[in-house]
């Protein structure tokens, strides 16, 4: 245990109290619960953050809408500091405003496709005013976001972490008790080829709701030059690297590259959504040069909080590693068939 976490200790019965209150509450009056005329589709997981939902929110919002569902995303906007909340992301919009991961949202999937919004309903409201209005709305992030009504709930884990010690913040990774996975519509396992199927089908009989299990995968296929917009498709030589990144859980990162066959010889991880300053990224590549690095690799979700002052720094390349989700499809067949099965006549 982390020296944090064994002074916050004491705090966990409190925190597991007002959880359990918050969710009992909303099962005694779901009057509490806002709908709006779309269905709504959420992404969530039980853990802090790290299992993959943004990419796995984009790729079911890209499939969806080739599928004829037009949808905006639903953001939390964490760590954005607006004025106008909820707030239309657009591709230029600034991620001190907006947070790093709904403007990398906007960007793959172009204007009018993402709001951010500290209260997901007015968000919601925001997003149904819109012409044309969307045929469903995606809700990033949303599994313990309970006063908006969901149609369905997508439970995400990882299947390398999985549900870490089992105890809950600030002992453990869980937002609230494992019981609470009875709520999801499907159990979707992110990095499932590393999972341990047979321990996470138990755990899901004994926790989950009874709903399908899908099983994904998440792959980098390509790395793109900050600079100069080169993008070269894997396999490809890149030389020695230094990886880093501000995630909730670096490790994944790192891991990935491994996979995609892209060595590193050092690595550097910064508090997850750290807005990496200039002179850290010049510090990066001091590092870099130490341990012998011909060049840098950071997520897409790091590149965007890097703007001209950090290329103006720029001595050694810099990549940003393109991650795409494997194994989507049956999912995607399962929300699609429900979305149709309910909503198909509106």
């Amino acid at each position: 245990m982390s020296l944090l976490r064994w002074f916050a200790a004491p705090l966990a019965p409190l925190y597991g109290a007002v959880v359990k209150a918050r969710n009992r509450a909303f099962e005694e009056h779901p009057e509490r619960i806002a709908r709006v005329a779309v269905p709504v589709v959420s992404v969530g997981n039980l853990s802090t953050g790290g299992t993959g939902k943004t990419p796995v929110t984009l790729a079911l919002a890209e499939a969806l809408a080739g599928q004829g569902w037009p949808n905006v995303i639903l953001s939390r906007g964490y760590r954005g500091k607006r004025e106008m909340d909820p707030m239309d992301v657009g591709p230029d919009s600034h991620p001190r405003e907006a947070g790093d991961e709904p403007v990398l949202m906007a960007r793959r999937l172009g204007p009018g496709r993402v709001i951010v919004g500290r209260k997901r309903h007015a968000a919601a409201l925001r997003a149904v005013s819109l012409v044309p209005t969307p045929r469903v709305l995606l809700l990033d992030d949303g599994f313990q976001h309970r006063a908006l009504h969901r149609d369905l709930d997508l439970l995400l884990l990882d299947g390398v972490r999985s549900w870490g010690n089992g105890r809950m913040l600030p002992l453990g990774d869980l937002r609230e008790p494992m019981a609470s996975a009875a709520r999801a519509s499907a159990l979707v396992v992110t990095r499932g080829s590393r999972a341990d199927r047979a321990s996470i089908l138990d755990w899901w009989e004994r926790h989950g709701s009874g709903g399908p299990v899908f099983w994904v995968d998440f792959a980098i296929g390509a790395l793109r030059c900050l600079a100069t917009g080169e993008r070269r498709s894997l396999p490809s030589e890149f030389g020695s690297l230094l990886a880093f990144c501000a995630l909730g859980h670096p490790e994944a990162f790192y891991a990935d590259l491994l996979v995609a066959g892209l060595s590193w010889v050092e690595t550097r991880s910064f508090p997850d959504h750290h807005p990496i300053s200039p002179r850290e990224l010049e510090r990066l590549q001091d590092a870099a040069r130490s341990v012998g690095a011909e060049g840098l690799v950071c997520t897409e979700k790091d590149a965007v909080k890097l703007g001209q002052a950090h290329l103006q720094r720029l001595t050694m390349p810099l990549w940003v590693a393109e991650q795409s989700v494997l194994g989507l499809e049956p999912l995607l067949e399962f929300v699609h068939e429900r979305l149709e099965k309910t909503f198909g006549s509106r």
